[in-house]
C-alpha cells in the first residue's frame, strides 16, 4: 500500500506510524482512556483490511479518529484531534518574514555567513537566498517527518541544504565532458557542436560549467584531460596552414605551430579561469566548480595534457586582477592535481609539473594533492576525480562491464553529530552503541527523504543535465529514475566530531592507543551501516568526511546550549571536523598523514586531510618532502599555513592591524582577513574570536579556520 503525502509524494505504508501517533495523544490523556496495545493493533489491522494500492494520509487520519470514537476513547479522540490540528496550524504558520526581512536589510548573518562564497549584498544572490528561506520552511513543515525535522533542529543529525530541497535537484557531480565536447551539446535550444580548436573548448566548457552550476545545488567536477584531443586539433590546424608556405621548411613550419599552440593554449585557459571567475550563475555566485588535473600513463593526448597543466598552474601562480589592478587570489576554479609514478618527485617524466604545483600550493594554497598509488588501492585500480564537494562515488560498472565515473552524481548528504551521543550516552559504552544505532536509522531514513524526492523528476527540469550529455543522453520528458538505483549515484552519511567522542567516551584523544581503537571502531560502525543500507535498497550509500565547517560550529553550539560548558568537548565553540586530529595536539605532517590515513581508508564517500606550514614560500623543499609522502600515504591532502602572508599580492612579512584596528596588508593594503594566513587553521571552526596582537591591542573578528 501506498500512502499519499499531502505533498503528492507516494511512500511506503508504514504501520508504525500510526502506533507513533497514537501513542503521543496517549501519553497526554488520563491510564484509564488510554488506548491498550491490542486495540491500537486493531486499528492498525482496520487499515490495512481495507487492502487499497493507494490511500491518502488524511484518509488514515479521519480513520484513527472513527476508530477511537467506536471503541469510546473520547478523550483520545480529542487528543489526537487536537493534535492533529496542532500539527496542521504549524504546517500553515509562516516561520519565514523576519528571515527574509534580515535578508532584505543585510542583518540575518546566519544565512549571509553560511556561504562565503556569494556576496549577500547582491540583488542576485538575496533571490536565492529569499527562495532558500522558503525552501527551508516548506521542508522543515511540511515535505520531511517531524521527527526528522525534530532532530535536525536538536542537533542529532544535520539535513544539509534544506535550502534546496523544495526543488527537484541534486547536490554535486563529476561532468561527462567527454561526451558533451565530442558528440556537441545544446544551450538553450542552440546546438553546439564539437569544437575544432582547443579555444573553442574552453569557451563551451566554461558555458557548459555555468548552466551546470544553476541547474544543482552542490560542486561540479571536471577532468581536463579530456581537453587534450583539443590541443591537438589546433596544432594539425596549424600546421595545415604553413604548409601553404612552400619556402619554410618543415623544422621552421614546427617552430612557428608550436609558438601558436602555446599562445592558443593560454588564450583557452585564460578564458576557463576568467569566465568562471566572472559568470555569475543563477544562484548568485561563481560557479562551484573543481578542476581535475591528471595525467593518465595510457592517455593517447598525454603530451597535450601536460602543456594544459602547466598553463593552469602558471597562471593560478601569477593570480587574477581585482578591481584594483592587484593579483589576486580567486576561489573557482579548485585545483587538484594527481601523483602518479611519473610525476611525484622521484625522477619522472613530469616532476617539473610537481614542482610547479608546490610553488603555487606555497603562494596560492592550491592545489590538492590526490594520491593514484593509494586511490588504485582503495578504489579497485581506478583514479577519479572527487566531485566539487569533495565526495566520491563509489564503483558502479555499465551494462558492458566497465567502470564509469563521469555522469554520475550525489543525491544528497545527512552528517551525524557523533560528540552528542557520548554525551547523552553518559560514557556508558552499551547505551553509547544503542542511541548510535537509533540515530543511525533516523540518519538512513533522512537520506531516503533525499532519494523519495529525486523519485518521478523529468528530464525536462535541467535538459543539459539529463537529455544533453552532462549525466545522461536521456529522452524529453523521461523519468530519470534508473539513475537514482543500483548504486550509480550516492547518498552520503556525513560525520562531525569524532576526535571529541572519543574523549567523551575514553576520556583521551583518538591518536592514543586506547582512543584509536575505539575511534576506529566507531568508524567501522559508520562504513556498516552505510554498506548494510546499500545491500537493503540498492541504493548508493556512502560514508563521507564531511568538510563542512560552519556544521563543526553549529553542532557544538547547540550542544553547549542544551548540555552546558564540557572540557574539551563544547568549551572550544567547534568540533573538530569528521575524522582530523584536534588542531592543538603536538604532532609532525607526516605523522598527522599517516595517522589520518587508516581513517581515509574507512571512509571512501569522501575523505581529505589537512597540514600546516608555517612560511610555506620559504620551505619549498620541505613542501616537496611532502608531496612525495603523500604520493606513498595518503590518497587525498591539502597544504595550509600559520605564516604571516597576503594571498592578495603575495607579501610575505608580518601582517599589520591599523589605525582602525584592523588587519591590513602593508604592501598592498588588504583588509580581508580571509586572504591572509593570519586567520587560517585545520579546525574547521566558523565563528567568532578575539584575537590578541602584541601586549596591547586587541582585535575582534570573523574568522574562517579551514
Amino acid at each position: 500500500m501506498k500512502v499519499i503525502k499531502r505533498d503528492g509524494r507516494a511512500v511506503d505504508y508504514d504501520s508504525q506510524k500510526i502506533a507513533v501517533a497514537i501513542g503521543k495523544a496517549n501519553a497526554k490523556v488520563r491510564a484509564k482512556e488510554r488506548a491498550t496495545k491490542e486495540e491500537i493493533n486493531e486499528i492498525i489491522k482496520y487499515v490495512e483490511e481495507l487492502d487499497k494500492k493507494r490511500i491518502l494520509v488524511e484518509d488514515i487520519q479521519d480513520i484513527i479518529e472513527q476508530r477511537l470514537m467506536d471503541i469510546k476513547r473520547f478523550e483520545l479522540a480529542k487528543e489526537y484531534m487536537i493534535y492533529r490540528y496542532t500539527r496542521a496550524l504549524v504546517r500553515k504558520s509562516n516561520t519565514t518574514d523576519e528571515s527574509i526581512l534580515g535578508i532584505i536589510k543585510n542583518q540575518n548573518r546566519d544565512v549571509a555567513e553560511e556561504n562565503s562564497n556569494k556576496n549577500s549584498m547582491l540583488a542576485s544572490t538575496q533571490r536565492d537566498y529569499i527562495a532558500g528561506e522558503v525552501s527551508k520552511d516548506l521542508t522543515k513543515r511540511i515535505l520531511l517527518p517531524e521527527k526528522i525535522t525534530k532532530a535536525h533542529e536538536d542537533g542529532v543529525l544535520h539535513f544539509h541544504d534544506m535550502d534546496y530541497f523544495l526543488q527537484p535537484i541534486f547536490n554535486c557531480c563529476l561532468i561527462n565532458i567527454a561526451d558533451m565536447l565530442d558528440n556537441g551539446t545544446v544551450m538553450n535550444g542552440k546546438l553546439l557542436e564539437s569544437p575544432k580548436s582547443f579555444h573553442t573548448a574552453c569557451i563551451v566548457t566554461a558555458q557548459i560549467i555555468a548552466v551546470v552550476a544553476s541547474n544543482q545545488y552542490g560542486g561540479q567536477s571536471v577532468d581536463i584531460s579530456h581537453l587534450g584531443k583539443y590541443v591537438r586539433r589546433s596544432y594539425e590546424k596549424f600546421k595545415e596552414q604553413l604548409d601553404e608556405f612552400e619556402d619554410l621548411t618543415e623544422e621552421q613550419k614546427e617552430k612557428i605551430a608550436m609558438a601558436r599552440l602555446k599562445r592558443e593554449i593560454a588564450s583557452g585557459v585564460q578564458t576557463i579561469q576568467y569566465q568562471i571567475n566572472t559568470l555569475m550563475t543563477t544562484n548568485g555566485q561563481t560557479p562551484f566548480v573543481t578542476l581535475f588535473l591528471n595525467l593518465k600513463k595510457d592517455d593517447e593526448y598525454i603530451k597535450e595534457t601536460a602543456m594544459i597543466i602547466e598553463e593552469m598552474l602558471k597562471q593560478r601562480l601569477q593570480g587574477i586582477k581585482n578591481e584594483k589592478g592587484v593579483y589576486v587570489t580567486p576561489a573557482f576554479p579548485k585545483l587538484v592535481y594527481v601523483l602518479d609514478e611519473h610525476n611525484c618527485l622521484k625522477g619522472g617524466e613530469y616532476d617539473y609539473l610537481t614542482k610547479l604545483a608546490v610553488k603555487c600550493s606555497a603562494k596560492r594554497l592550491y592545489p590538492d594533492y590526490i594520491s593514484a598509488k593509494k586511490m588504485r588501492e582503495n578504489y579497485e585500480g581506478n583514479v577519479f576525480a572527487p566531485m566539487g564537494c569533495r565526495s566520491f562515488l563509489s564503483q558502479w560498472k555499465d551494462e558492458n562491464g566497465n567502470y564509469k565515473f563521469e555522469g554520475r552524481f550525489n543525491q544528497g548528504v545527512v552528517s551525524i553529530n557523533l560528540p552528542q551521543i557520548g554525551i547523552v550516552s553518559g560514557g556508558d559504552e552499551e547505551k553509547f552503541w544503542k542511541i548510535f544505532d537509533e540515530r543511525l536509522e533516523l540518519c538512513k531514513e533522512a537520506l531516503m527523504c533525499r532519494h523519495y524526492a529525486l523519485l518521478g523528476v523529468t528530464t525536462d527540469i535541467s535538459p543539459t543535465h539529463w537529455i544533453y550529455g552532462a549525466i545522461a543522453r536521456m529522452k524529453p520528458g523521461e523519468k530519470i529514475d534508473p539513475l537514482l538505483k543500483g548504486g550509480y549515484s550516492t547518498l552520503s552519511l556525513g560525520y562531525i566530531g569524532l576526535y571529541e567522542v572519543t574523549k567523551l567516551m575514553k576520556g583521551v584523544s583518538h591518536t592514543t592507543e586506547e582512543g584509536h581503537d575505539f575511534a576506529i571502531k566507531v568508524m567501522r560502525h559508520l562504513k556498516e551501516a552505510t554498506d548494510t543500507w546499500k545491500k537493503e535498497t540498492g541504493l548508493g550509500f556512502a560514508l563521507y568526511g564531511t568538510p563542512a565547517e560552519s556544521l563543526c560550529y553549529r553542532f557544538a553550539k547547540i550542544d553547549k546550549e542544551k548540555f552546558g560548558t564540557i572540557e574539551d568537548v563544547t568549551d572550544k565553540g567547534f568540533y573538530t571536523n569528521s575524522y582530523h586530529v584536534d588542531v592543538r595536539e603536538k604532532i609532525d605532517a607526516f605523522k598527522k598523514l599517516s595517522f589520518e590515513s587508516e581513517f581515509q581508508n574507512l571512509s571512501l564517500g569522501g575523505a581529505i586531510s589537512y597540514i600546516e606550514i608555517p612560511n610555506m614560500n620559504k620551505n619549498l623543499e620541505a613542501l616537496e618532502d611532502l608531496v612525495k609522502f603523500i604520493y606513498d600515504n595518503i590518497q587525498y591532502a591539502e597544504f595550509n599555513t600559520k605564516s604571516d602572508y597576503c594571498h592578495v599580492c603575495g607579501f610575505d612579512g608580518e601582517i599589520i592591524i591599523n589605525d582602525n584596528n584592523e588587519w591590513e596588508c602593508p604592501n598592498c593594503g588588504n583588509k580581508d582577513h580571509k586572504k591572509m594566513n593570519v586567520t587560517r587553521r585545520t579546525c574547521g571552526y566558523l565563528g567568532e574570536n578575539f584575537w590578541n596582537v602584541g601586549k596591547t591591542k586587541e582585535i575582534k573578528s570573523r574568522v574562517l579556520h579551514l
